[in-house]
C-alpha cells in the first residue's frame, strides 16, 4: 500500500500508527466517509496549512534525513494531542508476573542455552551511542568553577585519582606535556589535573563515548567499557567454532573512534581467548530524528533559520536492532559491566534467561503448529489457554467464553505469535529507571510491561501509590527471541505501541522548544511482545552512571 496523503491516513499515522502494515487503502477510505461529514476537507485544509509552513530546502532536509513530508507532519500533530499515558494496574511481583528460577533448573536451562550458544544462535546487542559527557557532569562543572583549586572537593577528588583505571593514561598524557602529576596536585592545581582528563588537551574523556571509558584495572592491562562487553559475550554468547557474535550501536561522531579502537584492540582478545570476534557496528537513522517545536507547535528553527530535528531517544533503536539476523538476541547496556572477578554470576543468569526463553518459545512453537493446523478442538484450546495465561500471563476478554471456537483459535494464535522476551529484574534498590508493571489494557485486560515514571500520570495519587510500591527494576537485561514458529524473523516494528511516545521540554540558544521521544526500545517499543519477568541476583546489575559509580567496589580491581 502506497502512503495515503488522506485526512485519515495523515489522522491515524498521527496516532502512532503504523499503516502500511496494519491498514490497507480502503480502511483508509472508510475513515475518511465515517468520521464526521465534512472532516475531510477539514483535514485537508490542515494539512495544507502545515504544509505551507516548509520550504523546498527544508523538503530537502526531510529527503536527506529518509522522511517524508507527510511523516514529519504527523509527528508535528502529536504535539498538538494531550499526552498520552500508561494507566498502571498494579506493581509486578513475585507469583504475580514475576518467575522465581527454582535451583533444580538453573542446569537443566544452562545445558539448553549452551546448545543453542554453540549452534551459532545468538548475538549480543550494546547500545553504545551514548557519550560520556554525563558521566563527567560533575567533574565538568568543577573544571568551570574558578576557585576549585582551592577546595576541599577537588583535594579529595585529586586524593582518589588513583583508583581509576585510566589514573596511568593520565599521567603517561600529563608527562609528555612536560609536566608531572605529582607536582600538580602538591601545587593545588586541580583545575589542570580535570582539563587534562576532560579536554582534547588529554584524554579527552568528556568528548569520548561512554564505550571507550577505562572502566576497570587488572594486573596488566586495563579495560574499557567495550571490551568488558567482548569478553563477557565471548563467555555466553560463542558458538562451537569459537565465533563470538556482539552489535554495537553508535553515534556517528564516534564511529571512526570505535572502529579505529576494536582494531587495536581485537587481536589481543581474540588470542587470550581463544576466539574471532564478529563484531558489527551500526548507528542510529537519522530517518529517526523528530522535528522540534516551539510553544505554539510550529516547527522550531535555528539562528540561521534551519529546522531543529532531534535524536529520537533510544526508542529508534528498533530499526537497528530489527535488521539482526539472529535467532536469540542479548539485550544489556553499555555501562552495566563488571570486571572478571565478578562475572561468574552475570554470565550463570545470561545462561539462565536464555535457556528458560528458549525452552519457553519451544512450547509456544508447538502450540502455534497445533493452532494453525486443522485438528484443534474445545480440549486442546482449554490446554493452551491455561499455558498462556500461566506461563505468559495473558488475560482474555470476558467475552471470550462466548467466542467461537474459531474465534478462540484466532485469538490464540494472535497472542503466541509474537516476538518473545525474557526480562531480568532485581529487586528494587532507589535506582532511577522504570520497573515490571500490569498494565490496563481495556475491556477488562492488562498486560505486563516495563514502565517508566515519564510515561504515567504522576498527578495522580492512585498512580504514584502504584508506582511507588514496586519491589522490583528494569535493569535492561533482556534476551530475545525475535524468529516465528516457522523461522521467520518478525518484522518488529508491527509490534510498538505508537501511542506511548513522548514529549519533552528543552531549550535552545535561548529559546524553549518540544521534542518528541519516540517509543523506549524496552518500553513502548516491545509493548506487543508476549514478555516474562525473571528475578535475577542484584549482582548482576552494577551501572555507571556517574564517574563516582567507578569507585564502587563492583568495579575496583
Amino acid at each position: 500500500m502506497t502512503k495515503s496523503n488522506s485526512f485519515a491516513g495523515v489522522f491515524l499515522r498521527g496516532l502512532g500508527y503504523i499503516l502500511p502494515r496494519q491498514y490497507d487503502q480502503r480502511d483508509i477510505e472508510r475513515l475518511n466517509v465515517i468520521l464526521w461529514p465534512g472532516a475531510s476537507s477539514f483535514f485537508a485544509e490542515e494539512i495544507a496549512m502545515l504544509k505551507n509552513l516548509f520550504s523546498e530546502e527544508d523538503r530537502k532536509i526531510f529527503k536527506q534525513k529518509g522522511l517524508t513530508e507527510d511523516e514529519v507532519i504527523s509527528q508535528m500533530n502529536l504535539f498538538k494531542k494531550d499526552r498520552q499515558t500508561i494507566k498502571l494496574n498494579r506493581p509486578c511481583r513475585v507469583a504475580d508476573g514475576i518467575v522465581i528460577i527454582p535451583h533444580s533448573e538453573i542446569d537443566p536451562l544452562v545445558r539448553i542455552h549452551d546448545r543453542a550458544a554453540e549452534e551459532g544462535k545468538m548475538i549480543k546487542f550494546v547500545p553504545a551511542s551514548g557519550a560520556a559527557s554525563r558521566m563527567f557532569r560533575d567533574w565538568y562543572r568543577y573544571y568551570e568553577t574558578e576557585d576549585f583549586d582551592k577546595s576541599e572537593i577537588g583535594t579529595e577528588l585529586v586524593k582518589d585519582l588513583k583508583k581509576y583505571a585510566f589514573y596511568s593514561d593520565l599521567v603517561e598524557v600529563i608527562s609528555k606535556d612536560g609536566r608531572d602529576i605529582g607536582e600538580l596536585s602538591d601545587n593545588g592545581e586541580y583545575n589542570a589535573i580535570l582539563e587534562y582528563i576532560l579536554t582534547d588537551r588529554g584524554l579527552n574523556y568528556a568528548n569520548l563515548p561512554k564505550a571507550l571509558i577505562r572502566f576497570h584495572e587488572y594486573s596488566d592491562h586495563c579495560r574499557t567499557a567495550m571490551e568488558e562487553h567482548l569478553v563477557e559475550a565471548a563467555l555466553y554468547v560463542g558458538d562451537n567454532r569459537g565465533i563470538s557474535r556482539i552489535h554495537f550501536t553508535l553515534s556517528e561522531e564516534h564511529r571512526e573512534d570505535i572502529e579505529n579502537y576494536i582494531e587495536a584492540i581485537r587481536k589481543d582478545y581474540e588470542e587470550r581467548y581463544k576466539i574471532e570476534l564478529d563484531i558489527s557496528l551500526s548507528v542510529q537513522r537519522p530517518s529517526t530524528d523528530t522535528i522540534a517545536v516551539d510553544r505554539e507547535n510550529r516547527p522550531f528553527r535555528d539562528a540561521n533559520g534551519w529546522l531543529v530535528f532531534r535524536p529520537g531517544g533510544h526508542g529508534a533503536l528498533l530499526k537497528n536492532l530489527n535488521t539482526i539476523e539472529s535467532d536469540i538476541i542479548f539485550i544489556k547496556n553499555i555501562d552495566n559491566i563488571v570486571p572478571d572477578r565478578m562475572k561468574e554470576e552475570t554470565v550463570l543468569y545470561k545462561k539462565i534467561l536464555g535457556g528458560f526463553l528458549i525452552k519457553l518459545q519451544g512450547e509456544i512453537f508447538g502450540y502455534l503448529r497445533l493452532l494453525a493446523g486443522e485438528d484443534v478442538d474445545e480440549n486442546k484450546l482449554e490446554k493452551i489457554v491455561g499455558f498462556s495465561e500461566k506461563k505468559l500471563f495473558v488475560t482474555f476478554p470476558p467475552a471470550f467464553d462466548t467466542f467461537s471456537l474459531e474465534e478462540k483459535g484466532d485469538f490464540l494464535f494472535d497472542r503466541l505469535n509474537r516476538p518473545l522476551r525474557v526480562c531480568g529484574v532485581v529487586k528494587n534498590v532507589g535506582e532511577p529507571g522504570g520497573g515490571p508493571f500490569w498494565v490496563d489494557e481495556g475491556e477488562g485486560m492488562q498486560s505486563l510491561q516495563i514502565v517508566e515514571s515519564a510515561q504515567i500520570d504522576l498527578e495522580s495519587e492512585d498512580q504514584k501509590k502504584v508506582l511507588e510500591s514496586a519491589t522490583h527494576f528494569n535493569p535492561v537485561d533482556l534476551v530475545c527471541g525475535v524468529r516465528d514458529f516457522r523461522g521467520e524473523i518478525f518484522d518488529l516494528e508491527r509490534f510498538v505501541d505508537g501511542a506511548t511516545y513522548l514529549i519533552v521540554q528543552k531549550s535552545m540558544e535561548g529559546g524553549h522548544l518540544k521534542a518528541l521521544e519516540l517509543p523506549g526500545l524496552w518500553n513502548g517499543s516491545m509493548s506487543r511482545w508476549n514478555t516474562v519477568f525473571v528475578e535475577a541476583p542484584i549482582a548482576t546489575f552494577n551501572p555507571v552512571k556517574t564517574i563516582n559509580d567507578l569507585l564502587r567496589n563492583e568495579h575496583m580491581p
